[in-house]
């Protein structure tokens, strides 16, 4: 196998530890934000959010699981909480930082390489950005003023 086709594991920790960084925010910000939110319309999607954070908080292992595999040392580092005056602050921050963590999701796939651990990783993290994807386009529809 070329060695652009195997896997930078130095790279790949690297790039998940900045995922990760991003990840622990985003399970704190869907529980710090469903548990904050006010008004009838903000508490409709506040059940949804809830299990968000479940989500994510579950992904972050996972990506914690893989840096550890690699021989790497997870960040325990958090990207930015916020807390926000109304629902629609909260739900366009989570927007924002969402936005940002598949960003690196998806910059941590390129070092992945060609082998079976490599395509592995790359299929977890496709899966966790499919997921994040769902959830932005459900936050954006309850954004949406009609």
């Amino acid at each position: 196998m070329a060695e652009e086709e195997k896997l930078d594991t130095d790279e790949a920790i690297a790039r998940l530890n900045v995922a990760l960084r991003l990840q622990f925010r985003s399970a704190l910000q869907y529980s710090l934000t469903s548990a904050s939110l006010t008004g009838i319309e903000a508490q409709a999607i506040a059940p949804e959010l809830i299990t968000y954070g479940d989500q994510e908080l579950a992904d972050a292992r996972l990506l914690v699981e893989k840096v550890v595999s690699f021989g790497g040392t997870p960040t325990v580092e958090v990207a930015e909480l916020r807390t926000a005056d109304t629902g629609r602050e909260a739900l366009d921050w989570l927007i924002e930082t969402e936005h940002e963590a598949i960003e690196a999701l998806q910059q941590a796939i390129e070092p992945t390489g060609r082998e079976g651990r490599s395509e592995a990783l790359e299929h977890m993290l496709e899966h966790m950005i499919m997921r994040k994807q769902r959830q932005l386009d459900l936050m954006a529809r309850a954004r949406r003023e009609d």
